[in-house]
Formats: structure tokens, sequence, C-alpha cells
């Protein structure tokens, strides 16, 4: 017997999502138009993301030229700056994202090495 109530496929909905392992990214680059230290952070994050976390992030690249308001919003002081939205805890790291070992630990996709 099947049953139609509402609750039990919200249920089975939740425990789908708890069982699975694998976590969504959310991020957003904040960059300064098309200079290089700009296109080689694009590039950086894109090659990690596609690398690590393929199928399972969302990339957003916002120009701070043509999108200054945003700047505030998230208190933005240096571009480029890369912020993990999701999974929490946020995280910004600073730079053109070529330091491939600290963008892990970032990101929390490896342990900080001493």
């Amino acid at each position: 017997m099947s049953s139609n109530d509402p609750h039990d496929s919200t249920k089975a909905f939740e425990q789908a999502l708890a069982g699975s392992q694998e976590k969504y990214y959310v991020l957003r680059l904040y960059v300064t138009g098309s200079t290089p230290h700009s296109m080689r952070a694009i590039a950086n994050i894109k090659k990690t993301c596609e690398e690590y976390l393929k199928g399972h992030y969302k990339l957003e690249v916002v120009d701070l030229f043509q999108q200054p308001q945003l700047a505030e919003g998230e208190q933005i002081i240096a571009a480029p700056t890369l912020i993990k939205k999701l999974p929490l805890p946020l995280r910004r790291i600073v730079g053109d994202m070529s330091n491939n070992q600290r963008l892990l630990v970032g990101l929390d996709l490896s342990k900080k090495t001493t």
C-alpha cells in the first residue's frame, strides 16, 4: 500500500540529502576587469574546481568594474578575492589562486600542513 502523505515524501527527501556524502560548493570570485592577474585567478580556480569538484560546484565571476556596488556588500577590499559561500564555514581567499595548496585548504579540500 502506498501513501500519498506529503510528509512521507518530505521525510524521504531529507533522508536522501542526509545520506549524500557529496558537498555542493557555491563560490564567487571577484575580479577587476580582464587584467592578467584577474585572468590568472579565473583560470586557476576553474582548473581546481574541475579537478576536485567536478559537477559539485557553482562558480560566479563578478567584475568589480562592471558591478562596483557588490564590493561594498561583500566587504571586498582587494581583488581577486574568492568567497566560498557553501558549504559553511564561509571562507575568503585573496590573490590569483596560484598557490594550489593554500586554495585547497581554503576550500576545505585538504588539511593544512606545516
